[in-house]
Formats: structure tokens, sequence, C-alpha cells
């Protein structure tokens, strides 16, 4: 499947989480994206160093000037359980902004066209790494990274999309 591009509706799906009471809760991404701007991102795996250091805090650290430029929520999406993803969102202290989204079978990242097969590398089907701006479900921005790289992905670039 080619991956969603600028004009495309995102589809709907549903991924996993920990709620404000710890519970494990089942999430749509239409719910929190109809009417809205959101910032989708994609990482290949929590606890990899570019995701760790790089990818993921530069999210957190520029969350004050996305909402400055109207966007209304962060979602990251991660090929984890969520398990794995309240684990690693306790990593980050400022969180609040962030959604930690798990889609532990790859089924929402498939149906993007953003799935990568890191089966050599020892870790089966993740997400591509990728940073959009949708805007009531249409995708208005979108930047995909090839193989391990992280160059057109980050929250700078995405900011200067906007």
């Amino acid at each position: 499947m080619a991956p969603i591009a600028v004009g495309d509706s995102i589809p709907d799906g549903k991924l996993l989480h920990h709620d404000e009471y710890d519970q494990l809760a089942e999430v749509s991404i239409h719910s929190l994206a109809a009417g809205k701007k959101v910032v989708l991102f994609g990482i290949p795996g929590c606890f990899t160093p570019v995701c760790s250091v790089k990818h993921v805090p530069g999210f957190i650290e520029k969350a004050e000037d996305f909402k400055a430029k109207g966007v209304s929520e962060i979602i990251l999406i991660a090929v984890n359980d969520p398990y794995v993803m309240k684990a690693f969102a306790k990593t980050y202290p400022e969180t609040k902004f962030v959604k930690f989204l798990a889609d532990g079978s790859a089924k929402y990242i498939r149906a993007l066209g953003l799935d990568l097969d890191l089966s050599e590398k020892g870790m089966g089907v993740r997400s591509r790494r990728f940073a959009a701006v949708v805007d009531d479900l249409k995708v208005k921005t979108i930047n995909l990274e090839n193989g391990g790289e992280f160059s057109v992905s980050s929250a700078e670039d995405l900011l200067k999309a906007l």
C-alpha cells in the first residue's frame, strides 16, 4: 500500500493507551482528530536511541509552540504494546500534551501505509519514522523518513510547515 499523502483523509483506527486514571483504554483516532488540527508522529520503537533521545523529546519540548500554532493534540503512535508505551511515557517528565498510543499489531500503521519490516534487526514490523499535521482528518503535511534516517520528521521540521 502506498503511504498516506497530503490531501488524503486519515483512516479511523482503535489504539490503546493508559488513561488519566492509569486504566488501559481504547481510543479512536477519529475521536481525537475530527474537527481539530493535530500532529501525528510515529517512531520505529520505544527506547531505541533516536526515538528516545531526539524524536520524542523534540515534540515534548516544542508542545507549547505547536499549541500556539493551533494544534490541539500531539499523538505519538508506535508498534509496541500499551504497557511498553506506558513505561516509555514515564521516562519523560512532561508529557501532558503528548498522547502515547500503542498499535501493538501494526494494524493502524499498515492502514496508513507506513509499516516497516525490521525483522532482520529482530524488531518485526514497526512504523516508519514520520511526522504529520492533520486538520479535520485531512493530511496537510507529512514528513516521511527512509530507513533509519532522522532528517525531516523532527518537531522543528514540522513547525516550519505550520
